[in-house]
């Protein structure tokens, strides 16, 4: 939880009506509704200026509703236009995050305290209440500064009027504590759904769908709570040297932590990592371990006997990152099927680079393999390229020319929700349907392209089962030519600790309540020589 520094004053609980007048002895007239009182502050002594932290997670609730933006991309940009130093950068990070996590369950208290359908609020409005809500029930902000401070937002930003009627609402969700919040919301509730749904703030179909997921997987269903919990908690950025190009010493100096389970990552506090030089120069990434480790996988794959070769397989690069050839994965061509926009084609790169092969990185849409291009930038030109095109085609227009190739296809993102808390929100089950059929088309153009003895690593960012091994089971069961390795042994083989427990009948799914990663799947397919 984060704490604002700001000098908020503190606010009263507001006097009534004396009699059925809507005025008060002063002649000022109150708020609508015969529910509402008065602030205690006179006009002179309100807040009239928007506190920059609570502007900024404004203004990516903004973007997120209006535009459909992605809050991960828009609050580094509204930070550093902001100059936000790094307190207050935590303070704005905690706030945009935690209100759009939190969402369903605000909006349910919310609704306890607003005489109209929330639908009917301007959208702006119902913004700055998230905001005030979760200061006032998930973050130690003083009562008082975080209505006082996010009404002088609204006043700023949104007008006199509409502050007034925020300044009741929050007024009224200040009254309870979350947790008595939530004893009021589920205290006629019966159904296990409904009741997970409003106190993890996930949609019902959500819960549904990873109850199911864990099952699929091998996981007791009673584990539903701790995932949806993991979904909920900040997570901690992940940071990946590129192998043989980039560094971790600058991280490390400013407080980061070495990785425990991939070797090469670190993990961060937070900060603004785009002051490293590193960090600048592409050469150290930021990255979710769980991508980290199923490049890696793909990467590791012994062709030979379908085991992973491990952390203990060095390469014959020098410190420098040459290339070496001990490997078994010289002259090798790998493929990258869905690069962008870019995080694990640029460890492959590098990865590809030490060990002799070279990376082909295709994109379908321009604007996203430029992207491509850019992450790739700080590893050799010599050990990839890019290629924007459609993937489905890739298969038939270069057959059988790939010794490994990475699908990582398209999907809901149900394993991001901690780091995107904005598409559980957005997700349908209808994009269950919508995505199956593309994805099972890349994972065929991706077998088609891979050469006989080859290996291809299906990914997902969804631990979904319509989205991981139903497509993998319906793919094989149509061919002859293929055979699933076991993923789990794999990826053991490439982590630090050697025993993730993420393997189950072949494939691997890997847990934000287990792993502290995001929820990613892996399935290694061999295609028989």
């Amino acid at each position: 939880m984060s704490e604002s520094g700001t000098s908020g004053s503190s606010r009263g609980s507001g006097q009534g009506a004396r009699g059925g007048s809507r005025r008060n002895a002063q002649g000022r007239e109150r708020n609508r509704g015969p529910q509402r009182g008065f602030t205690e502050s006179a006009p002179s002594q309100r807040t009239r200026r928007a506190d920059p932290a609570r502007l900024v997670a404004f203004e990516v609730l903004r973007a997120v509703a209006a535009e459909d933006a992605y809050a991960n991309l828009v609050l580094p940009a509204r930070i550093r236009h902001h100059g936000l130093d790094k307190r207050d950068a935590g303070f704005a990070t905690e706030l945009s995050y935690g209100a759009l996590r939190g969402q369903g369950t605000y909006d349910a208290i919310l609704a306890r305290c607003v005489d109209r359908p929330l639908d009917q609020l301007d959208p702006a409005i119902l913004d700055a209440l998230r905001i005030g809500a979760h200061q006032l029930l998930a973050m130690r902000v003083p009562a008082h500064a975080a209505l006082d401070q996010t009404v002088g937002l609204a006043r700023a930003v949104i007008g006199a009027g509409p502050s007034a009627l925020i300044n009741a609402v929050l007024r009224k969700v200040s009254a309870r504590t979350l947790d008595e919040w939530l004893e009021v919301l589920l205290s006629t509730e019966t159904d296990a759904t409904t009741i997970a749904s409003i106190r993890y703030a996930h949609p019902e179909w959500i819960v549904r769908a990873l109850r199911q997921s864990l099952v699929a997987h091998g996981r007791p269903v009673a584990e539903i709570d701790e995932l949806l919990e993991a979904d909920n908690a900040a997570p901690v950025v992940n940071l990946v040297a590129l192998p043989g190009v980039g560094s971790l010493d600058e991280a490390l100096e400013i407080g980061a932590t070495p990785g425990e389970l991939v070797e090469g990552s670190a993990l961060s506090s937070g900060g603004d990592l785009g002051r490293l030089a590193s960090v600048r120069d592409g050469s150290t990434r930021v990255q979710d371990v769980g991508s980290q480790l199923v490049a890696r996988a793909m990467a590791a794959v012994d062709l030979g006997t379908g085991r992973g070769t491990g952390l203990d397989a060095k390469t014959s690069a020098d410190p420098d990152g040459e290339k070496g050839t001990d490997s078994g994965s010289a002259g090798e061509r790998w493929l990258d099927l869905c690069a962008g926009p870019g995080g694990k084609a640029a460890l492959l790169a590098a990865l590809a680079r030490q060990q002799g092969a070279h990376l082909l990185a295709n994109e379908s849409a321009p604007h996203r393999a430029k992207l491509v291009r850019q992450a790739l930038s700080a590893v050799p030109r010599d050990a990839w390229e890019v290629r924007t095109g459609d993937g489905r085609d890739i298969g038939a227009e270069q057959p059988e020319s790939f010794d490994r190739v990475l699908v990582d296809v398209p999907c809901t993102g149900l394993g991001a929700l901690r780091r995107r808390p904005e598409s559980r929100w957005r997700r349908t089950p209808k994009d269950l349907v919508d995505l199956g059929p593309l994805q099972r088309q890349l994972l065929n153009s991706a077998i088609d392209a891979v050469k006989p003895g080859g290996v291809v690593a299906y990914v997902t960012c969804s631990p979904h089962p319509a989205e991981t091994t139903a497509v993998v089971s319906d793919v094989l069961r149509k061919r002859e030519d293929l055979e699933l390795l076991d993923s789990g042994a794999v990826l053991d083989s490439v982590s630090l600790t050697g025993h993730l427990e993420a393997g189950h009948e072949l494939t691997a799914q890997l847990w934000p309540h287990v792993h502290q990663t995001d929820a990613m799947f892996l399935a290694l397919i061999h295609k028989k020589a």
